[in-house]
């Protein structure tokens, strides 16, 4: 099935968000969508100063877009045409036409009072919940690259008065600005509301066009927050030091990453790359497994930095390769839950990290569908009875990993919302009608056609991956299109920051217009059956059976010394032989070949060595990469 392009919301607010202000007092009055009926909370905050530093962190990451942005030369060309130069009108239009299109604001004239209706393109407007215990607001940036969530404990209100439920709110440049001057030592009220309409107010309506593709990374970023996690607690220091090295330097060279050393029993280790700068975390000792982890997206980090006076400790959750990670800010009486991904928009590396979000074949077809719908259904259910819920008390007569898709396709319908600071599914109804998941399954024809190709057993295998040093890795494919009864040879480079940095395919799609259309759906096939081939190499790398088929690979550990130079070591089977690679990072390396008589003999060796890496303390980097 194919993606929708986008979706149609229509919003009614009784009057624009707007701040009153008086000289001993003042009341921040944002203003609800009244089509979702009676929701809203009211009271005195009891600290301004955290609400308008959090409002605007908020809405600086909703703002974010890092995607790039031409130049407006509009005024060059009609220099240019007054001088009689080669600049026509029609030029000129079209010009002013692609800036529009493609880097207007998709929320110009919100709320400022108009009563006429709009209809444009854009992302949605900020959800705000009312729950039992506490309110929150969430964002998702304009290049799909940063979700954010604040909660306000309900600690924070004095006299609080509310009505349960999930409304769109108008957070509109402007009142973000009057939030941004709010006088914090004055006494603070806080009022939100749908029918706060009086005699003077304007009431106005807007007509949304959401893309599909926005709505997409938007809840698949939530269905991503259910799956494990690796987690590091941080002080506040360490979030400070991290922002004033990225603050400071500009980094001119790829890795740009932000990488974790996990020890059990130490503190957290932070790096960053390339400069390789070691930040000791003062945190407490880090439990669980050794890992080495590699982030990136930590320039969107800089977002965070007028929320360092409150931050009362930092949380920093990994997940796996290409999915985003989660950084959760206690403030003492709020919480923000920050997702940031290593891309500017949800483009063919989105597609290969979120095909495991998805139903898969088994879970679509027949009955089993049908009862992990079932089982779907009496979780949320259970949810709006009893409130915010563990995994555990959901998956009670139902197994965790069946409980676990089960929530993360109420995720996907954006009924459930998964509170990674608590740990607890809490519900959300986003809209009246819950999302059809197969709507946002694919995010444009391509990926469902690629998809199409990865349904027929054998039609899309990568023939060679060449790991090319200091460059990044090179896959080669081969796809048999049965549609077009022909094969076609797809090819491209990811560079060490998990970007396609150079691709090639024999179709036609390619050979007409390159990559100015975006990949074709036999790069995308080869570049979702790679990530899947992966994940399942991974996975039989822990039983002996499954490490018998392994014939060729490559793994690299290292270890931190006591004077804080890193060793790195490079272990790499090829059919019968042993290639090992060794010294300090940034340094040139050792190497050595080991040639054996058989593979039998030549694996065996190679997985002795890994062992005998472990045991001495080294850890295996390749072993997790968010």
């Amino acid at each position: 099935m194919t993606a929708a392009l986008a979706r149609p919301i229509h919003l009614r607010y009784a009057a624009p968000s707007e701040l009153a202000a008086a000289p001993l007092h003042s009341s921040v009055r944002l203003s609800l969508d009244s089509a979702r009926g009676p929701v809203g909370v009211r009271g005195t905050l009891r600290d301004a100063a955290l609400f308008r530093d959090a409002m605007a962190t908020l809405a600086a990451l909703q703002e974010s877009d890092l995607r790039y942005k031409g130049r407006d030369r509009t005024a060059y060309l009609a220099y240019l045409m007054k001088q009689g130069k080669k600049a026509t009108a029609a030029i000129w239009e079209a010009q002013k036409a692609f800036l529009e299109g493609a880097l207007g604001d998709a929320a110009a004239g919100q709320g400022d009072g108009s009563s006429a209706q709009r209809k444009v393109s854009g992302a949605l407007d900020p959800v705000l919940t009312v729950h039992p215990d506490e309110v929150s607001i969430e964002v998702f940036s304009r290049d799909e690259s940063a979700y954010a969530r604040l909660a306000f404990s309900s600690d924070l209100f004095e006299g609080r008065e509310a009505a349960h439920g999930t409304a769109f709110v108008d957070l509109s440049p402007r009142i973000v600005e009057q939030i941004d001057r709010l006088r914090v030592y004055t006494k603070v009220e806080l009022d939100a509301g749908a029918s706060r309409a009086t005699r003077d107010s304007m009431p106005f309506e807007r007509s949304l066009e959401v893309p599909a593709t926005w709505l997409r990374g938007f809840l698949q970023v939530q269905s991503a927050a259910t799956l494990p996690a690796v987690s590091c607690e941080l002080a506040p220091i360490d979030l400070y030091n991290a922002l004033f090295v990225l603050r400071t330097r500009k980094a001119k060279k790829p890795p740009r990453g932000l990488r974790f050393e996990l020890v059990p029993g130490k503190p957290p280790r932070l790096l960053l790359e390339p400069w390789e700068i070691l930040l000791e975390a003062h945190g407490p000792p880090y439990e669980g497994p050794p890992r080495v982890v590699r982030t990136f997206g930590r320039q969107r980090l800089l977002a965070l930095s007028r929320l360092l006076p409150h931050v009362r400790s930092a949380r920093a959750e990994l997940r796996g390769p290409g999915l985003p990670v989660f950084w959760v800010l206690d403030l003492g009486r709020a919480t923000l839950t920050v997702a940031l991904t290593g891309w500017t928009d949800s483009s063919w590396a989105s597609a290969a990290s979120f095909d495991a979000l998805m139903p898969s074949d088994e879970q679509r077809g027949g009955g089993a569908r049908a009862a992990l719908d079932a089982l779907a259904g009496r979780q949320l259910a259970l949810l709006r009875e009893r409130g915010p819920l563990p995994l555990a008390a959901l998956a009670a007569g139902a197994g965790a990993g069946d409980a676990r898709a089960a929530l993360q396709l109420e995720c996907l319908r954006g009924r459930v919302l998964y509170d990674v600071a608590r740990r607890v599914y809490r519900p959300r109804e986003l809209f009246a009608e819950p999302v059809d998941e197969r709507e946002i399954r694919y995010s444009s024809p391509r990926e469902a056609a690629a998809h199409r190709l990865l349904g027929a057993p054998g039609a899309v295998r990568p023939t060679k991956v060449h790991e090319i040093a200091g460059e990044g890795t090179e896959i080669h494919g081969e796809v048999a299109d049965r549609e077009a009864h022909r094969d076609f040879s797809p090819r491209f480079t990811m560079d060490l920051e998990g970007r396609v940095s150079d691709a090639w395919c024999s179709c036609p799609a390619f050979r007409r217009s390159g990559l100015r259309e975006g990949p074709c759906e036999h790069m995308i096939a080869l570049r979702v059956a790679y990530a899947r081939e992966r994940a399942e190499r991974d996975a039989q790398r822990q039983t002996a059976e499954g490490r018998s088929l392994i014939r060729a690979e490559t793994r690299t550990y290292v270890r931190r010394e006591a004077s804080g130079a890193e060793v790195v070591y490079r272990v790499s089977l090829d059919d019968r032989v042993v290639h090992l690679a060794w010294g300090a990072r940034a340094a040139a390396p050792r190497h050595q070949r080991i040639w054996f008589d058989t593979d039998g003999e030549a694996r065996d060796a190679y997985f002795k060595r890994l062992d005998a890496l472990t045991s001495s303390g080294f850890v295996d980097a390749d072993a997790s990469s968010a």
